[in-house]
């Protein structure tokens, strides 16, 4: 359910023809902003005062590009970040642990760390839910409701 590094040298390098597509699709990149952000917004809102469960804040330096809509979720909750991950899957809703910090994959685990215990608590405890540009109202009420609906016992 997460993605996992076992070797080294793989690179995710675009053809010219999924580049020059890419190029394209700038003409509409800030209407995707925008709409990524709103995504953002509506989690925020609907778990705003829910305990244990908060948006990932975004730095205050840098523009976001909200690519990605990460909570972290904590006992107070009443659920887990897999049982939420589960009843999303149960409702056909792809969501994915926050990414595995590199120490932990197993191509860099004889790898010297400089460990201060922040991006383990992350990994146990942050969830991507999904925020494509393209999602309607209704599919985002629908994640929310679900999220929400994992709490109880």
């Amino acid at each position: 359910i997460h993605y996992e590094h076992n070797e080294v040298g793989y690179n995710y390098r675009l053809s010219n023809l999924l580049a020059a597509m890419g190029r394209g699709q700038l003409q509409w990149i800030e209407e995707r902003l925008r709409a990524r952000e709103s995504v953002q917004r509506r989690y925020a809102d609907a778990f705003r005062g829910v305990p244990g469960i908060r948006m990932q804040p975004n730095a205050g330096w840098g523009r976001h590009a909200f690519w990605l809509s990460v909570v972290e979720i904590d006992a107070a909750f009443g659920g887990s970040p897999e049982r939420v991950r589960l009843a999303l899957e149960a409702e056909n809703i792809e969501a994915r642990p926050i990414w595995k910090p590199m120490h932990l994959q197993p191509v860099f685990a004889s790898e010297r760390s400089v460990l201060r215990g922040v991006s383990d608590r992350l990994f146990g405890a942050g969830l991507c839910l999904p925020s494509g540009s393209s999602m309607s109202a209704a599919d985002q009420a629908r994640v929310i409701e679900c999220v929400l609906a994992a709490r109880r016992p």
